[in-house]
């Protein structure tokens, strides 16, 4: 089992836990070092910190930025970044004043097919209100007895297709690596298994495009043991790190308990050909 598991959420973007609770629970599981990376906002860093300290494991700094490449949604993983980087600190508060105005026409996409007041009762779910996402309405739509789990909302009302999916226009890959590499980081193309599944999701042929555009615009690195892979996507995407040159990264991906696919400290090995990424930062610093 791996003891780096360098991408989890907090309630200060879609998690249930506190930043210094996911600490905790890390340490608990074995995780020597852990990469807090909540979606577009870097608040929960301090507290984690701290918390890091206290149970004597190595907080890596991190973020998770959510990226519009061509039709498709994808997410890019900031490590060992600079939160005091005005380009970065500048380029999340962009991305986030836009949640709470598509928060807005999810609620009323929602109530046109007959589920009123989901606007209120995902703000019940919220710990931050410029982070209002998806997740948080899923939540209360489970809450509100519409399904039985999270997973299950996203399926039937909040995918493309689906009567709570809004489209919309998040950062450019180009900017959100510039930003991670202004702020001293490494970028990492999360979970990439997740853009091949779905009614919008990409063949391989246009991965190679993302995988092409991610590496011209500085991308280092590439999520190889995620909580949503498979073990024979662990072997496909350490394929595509060799191909290009990428470092590997791993990650449970964690939100909450019952919300995740994987715990905190239950990921598997690497593939033995894998670099990775914290090689980067170890070598740095020898």
């Amino acid at each position: 089992m791996l003891d780096y598991d360098l991408h989890c959420h907090s309630n200060v973007s879609d998690g249930t836990l506190t930043p210094a609770e996911i600490v905790a629970r890390a340490a608990e599981r074995g995780v020597k070092v852990l990469g807090l990376t909540d979606h577009d906002d870097i608040a929960g860093l301090a507290e984690a910190a701290q918390a890091a300290a206290q149970y004597g494991i190595e907080l890596v700094n991190g973020v998770e930025i959510s990226v519009t490449w061509r039709k498709h949604t994808v997410h890019i993983v900031g490590l060992h970044i600079d939160p005091k980087c005005p380009e970065l600190v500048e380029g999340l508060r962009g991305i986030r004043s836009g949640r709470m105005h598509r928060a807005e026409l999810m609620a009323e996409s929602l109530a046109r097919c007959g589920i009123g007041g989901t606007l209120e009762g995902a703000y019940r779910h919220v710990q931050n209100p410029e982070m209002i996402g998806r997740t948080h309405f899923a939540r209360h739509l489970v809450e509100s007895g519409q399904c039985k789990d999270v997973r299950s909302v996203f399926n039937r009302y909040l995918v493309h297709g689906k009567p709570g999916y809004v489209p919309h226009e998040w950062a450019n890959l180009k900017d959100a690596v510039s930003w991670i590499r202004a702020a001293g980081g490494i970028a990492v193309l999360a979970h990439p298994g997740r853009y091949m599944v779905g009614r919008c999701s990409m063949g391989k042929s246009t991965l190679h495009e993302l995988l092409e555009e991610f590496v011209a615009a500085g991308g280092k690195g590439i999520e190889v043991v995620s909580g949503s892979h498979t073990p024979p996507q662990y072997a496909e995407f350490a394929r595509y790190a060799q191909e290009f040159g990428l470092l590997c990264s791993c990650g449970s991906d964690f939100h909450g308990p019952q919300e995740s696919y994987r715990d905190l400290g239950r990921l598997p090995d690497f593939p033995l050909e894998c670099r990775p990424v914290w090689t980067e930062w170890e070598t740095a610093a020898a």
